[in-house]
């Protein structure tokens, strides 16, 4: 039931989207170490992602990674993360920019965020899941390739 809700107001979100045509800034966080990466599974999506989400009035992008990364997977990050690229997407009416971040050392604790996340969990970085857009996989790629200060779509 709590699934199918949230399901439901996150296509309410993505009507909203369609309807106002909202800019908006997210960030993400690719979490690595020991050739492994930390993936979520939204209670109200289907696919693996990153952790991240939106920035709040008056938070810097890296403090929003890190404090989606702390809620939504309880990871503290140990070292100073730094911003692999800033990528867009305008696929369903949005007009969203998304920084995304890496950081290879972090410790995990009990996350806060326990309603939106169904799932995380560890892949090696040469068997991830299959998601339906290959987004995972290209930025992984990106990493592994030493790209840096990518600008491109999501």
């Amino acid at each position: 039931m709590r699934r199918t809700l949230l399901k439901a107001a996150y296509a309410l979100y993505g009507l909203k989207w369609r309807l106002l045509r909202p800019l908006t800034l997210g960030v993400r966080l690719m979490l690595i170490q020991d050739g492994a990466i930390l993936l979520i599974r939204h209670s109200y999506q289907d696919d693996w992602n990153f952790p991240g989400g939106g920035v709040k009035r008056g938070e810097s992008l890296r403090e929003a990674a890190l404090r989606e990364a702390r809620e939504e997977v309880g990871a503290l990050v140990l070292d100073e993360p730094w911003l692999q690229g800033i990528y867009t997407n305008f696929q369903g009416g949005k007009s969203d920019h998304v920084a995304l971040f890496v950081s290879e050392s972090y410790s995990l604790e009990t996350p806060s965020d326990r309603w939106e996340i169904e799932a995380r969990a560890l892949f090696a970085l040469d068997a991830l899941p299959a998601v339906e857009s290959g987004t995972i996989q290209v930025r992984v790629w990106e990493y592994l390739a030493g790209m840096r200060g990518l600008n491109k779509k999501w």
